[in-house]
């Protein structure tokens, strides 16, 4: 694959540093050596796995990964298992056994921790107020691009019934807390088809892979994987075996040590003892190690494989980052797992949860300092006070959008701070936070993540060739020819050129960007045919999701263009929109045809994470390491200061994270 991750081959030997393997010691004394000494030094890629080491399952060490294994399935230290007692709170409340003290509580950040947490103190008795620097949402990264809603959003499409998510947009049925929710709630949920269906809701891997320039169809790549797996040159062993298998083949290991196969080939988990220190044990084992050194180093494949692996499987962006999270990822959502979706977009859950708080949530303060007093420490501003009084002064600054800019200071006996390390990193603490809370403020990774949509008036991945015939006729008679040998017009004036595309939305500009950037290729595929799942490409756009259901009484729909990760996020952020929505539709274009155009309404929708000033990322990605190094001080309350939201958990970027950790931050201010 020819993308930024590609393998620096060796012109003299095999003894030469890539830039992979050079990534995997980097820091290390062996690559100060190959740096200064030459290539003759370097380190060489094994050839066969590495054979384990046996971890010894005790000491400082071991007691640190039972710590994060104990995060992992979310357990007290007693190890017992804590969801239904979260579950039980969100169904019932906070606990009303004895009388408990009504507190004054700050909640920072109004995503889905923030607003749980809130809505929880407040329903215990407890006097909350929620202090959001956006002016106008709430949610976090839950976004849906839709009129109105809370928000009171503009149309974002040019049908104004359209809507399309910026964050969030599927849920596992595994995820309890989340389902405990949505059903408190009575929100309507429905199938999120991550893998295409037909009509009778059966998955058929009907949708594209398209690589080095060749395209197949997903089932029959996992058929005949041979001709994709050559075109990676993976050597002879690996032509017949689909990138899933290979790397199932390579993860299937390690996940024996907290689950078993059953007789029907499902994985099983061992009993909850054995599961605790088995996650410990690999933990242990691979806790500081990257992707790309497990891939490698201890599975043994070659670069070629690893290049196959990431871009069929999504590692690609991710094979520097931690082993731990991404396994973690594929371990606890099962290729059995059911996803939803929310009937009106992913944003209902936050509009349900405003309805309960409303009052007490003060938009546009964006907190720019915290004073707290702690027992243990103490600052010059606050060592005078004691154990009467507030216990938390937050300053807030205003945005200025409708008037001035102003500055306000709310007071409280305790708060929960729900917003990203990487935006408390420019928040004023006094008296500092511990070291190891400072640490993780400063370390912890947050990666970016992008998507663009854009909307069509026909859902034109749901056609097969009778419909394309239909459509594009009623264009031009000799259109569907015309195409299907490559003899349409390519200078843009077919774009938007069905007569179901409202006028207005296409701008000039984006005429001249698509003309500019069209796609040289001119075969046309045969009809996707396909209801939900997504193909994935090596081009800019990476990945691309169908609509899993259409919008009541509308013809089209909005597809996620491009959704990518990491570094392949960050070359579209360099783009303006303008100039995003040309390029994400000759990228579509290179995989399901250049017809797809002339329904294209010119209305599309960004979200850059990383460039969301009350984001600051897609999530906590972690880095080799961070697990055992800053994942304990991560969630640890710090006197009156208590922290949630999904970085706190070891479910980043899912709600059942925040979750989970509003729940636990909730319970930490009832109890004491």
């Amino acid at each position: 694959m020819a993308d930024e991750h590609a393998v620096i081959r060796a012109q003299d030997g095999p003894s030469r540093l890539s830039r992979r393997s050079f990534a995997a010691v980097a820091g290390t004394a062996a690559a100060a050596t190959a740096l200064t000494t030459g290539p003759a030094t370097a380190l060489p890629v094994p050839a066969a796995p590495a054979a384990p080491t046996a971890p010894a399952a005790s000491g400082p060490g071991f007691d640190r990964c039972l710590a994060v294994a104990r995060a992992l399935l979310v357990l007290d230290s007693d190890d017992h298992q804590l969801v239904p007692r979260y579950r039980r709170v969100l169904k019932d409340g906070l606990p009303t056994g004895r009388r408990v003290r009504a507190k004054d509580v700050l909640v920072v950040g109004a995503g889905p921790a923030g607003l749980v947490a809130a809505w929880l103190l407040r329903e215990a008795g407890h006097r909350v107020t929620v202090l959001e620097a956006n002016g106008n949402r709430v949610g976090g990264r839950i976004k849906t691009f839709r009129k109105g809603g809370h928000e009171g959003a503009e149309q974002p499409f040019a049908d104004p019934r359209q809507y399309a998510e910026a964050g969030a947009m599927r849920i596992p049925g595994s995820h309890p807390l989340v389902m405990e929710l949505i059903d408190k709630f009575g929100l309507k949920k429905r199938p999120f088809y991550y893998v295409d269906v037909d009509s009778e809701g059966r998955p058929v891997n009907h949708t594209w892979i398209h690589v080095n320039g060749i395209r197949v169809r997903r089932a029959d790549y996992a058929r005949a994987p041979r001709r994709v797996n050559r075109s990676f040159g993976v050597p002879r062993a690996h032509w017949d075996t689909p990138a899933a298998t290979i790397l199932r083949s390579v993860l299937d290991p390690v996940r024996d040590e907290f689950s078993t196969v059953g007789h029907d080939g499902k994985r099983v988990d061992k009993p909850l003892p054995e599961r605790l220190r088995g996650w410990a044990r690999v933990v242990q084992r691979f806790g500081d190690w990257s992707m790309f050194r497990f891939l490698t180093e201890h599975a043994g494949l070659d670069e070629r494989t690893v290049d196959l692996i990431g871009t069929l499987e999504n590692l690609t962006s991710r094979l520097p980052l931690s082993f731990i999270h991404s396994f973690i990822g594929s371990s606890l959502i099962s290729p059995d797992t059911p996803f939803y979706e929310l009937t009106g977009g992913t944003a209902v859950l936050p509009d349900a949860l405003l309805e309960r708080v409303r009052k007490d949530v003060r938009f546009d303060r964006r907190v720019t300092r915290i004073e707290y007093h702690h027992p243990d420490r103490s600052s010059s501003d606050t060592e005078h006070v004691r154990d009467k009084g507030p216990h938390v002064w937050v300053d807030t600054v205003s945005e200025g959008r409708e008037g001035p800019v102003v500055r306000e200071q709310f007071t409280a006996d305790a708060a929960v701070i729900t917003v990203p390390f990487a935006g408390l990193r420019h928040v004023q603490i006094a008296p500092p936070l511990s070291y190891r809370k400072r640490r993780a403020v400063t370390e912890l990774h947050y990666d970016s993540a992008t998507k663009v949509l854009l909307e069509f008036s026909r859902r034109w991945w749901e056609f097969d060739e009778a419909d394309w015939k239909r459509e594009l006729r009623a264009i031009d008679p000799g259109l569907y020819d015309a195409y299907r040998t490559g003899r349409a017009a390519a200078d843009g004036s077919l774009l938007g050129a069905h007569p179901s595309v409202p006028h207005g939305h296409i701008t000039a500009g984006q005429r001249t960007h698509y003309a500019a950037n069209r796609a040289l290729a001119r075969d046309e595929p045969e009809a996707a045919h396909v209801v939900g799942g997504g193909s994935l490409s090596d081009n800019a756009n990476r990945f691309m999701y169908h609509p899993s259901h259409p919008v009541p009484g509308s013809a089209g729909g909005v597809v996620l263009a491009s959704y990518s990760w990491a570094d392949d996020a960050m070359r579209w952020d360099s783009l303006d929109d303008e100039a995003r929505y040309p390029h994400a539709l000759c990228g579509l274009q290179q995989v399901y045809g250049r017809r797809i155009e002339v329904f294209y309404t010119g209305a599309g929708r960004t979200q850059s994470w990383l460039r969301d000033p009350y984001a600051y990322g897609e999530a906590s990605v972690l880095l080799p390491g961070q697990h055992t190094e800053l994942l304990s001080a991560i969630p640890t309350a710090e006197g009156p200061l208590h922290f949630a939201g999904d970085h706190t958990s070891v479910k980043p970027a899912w709600i059942e994270g925040a979750v989970e950790s509003a729940v636990r931050a909730a319970l930490e201010i009832h109890t004491t």
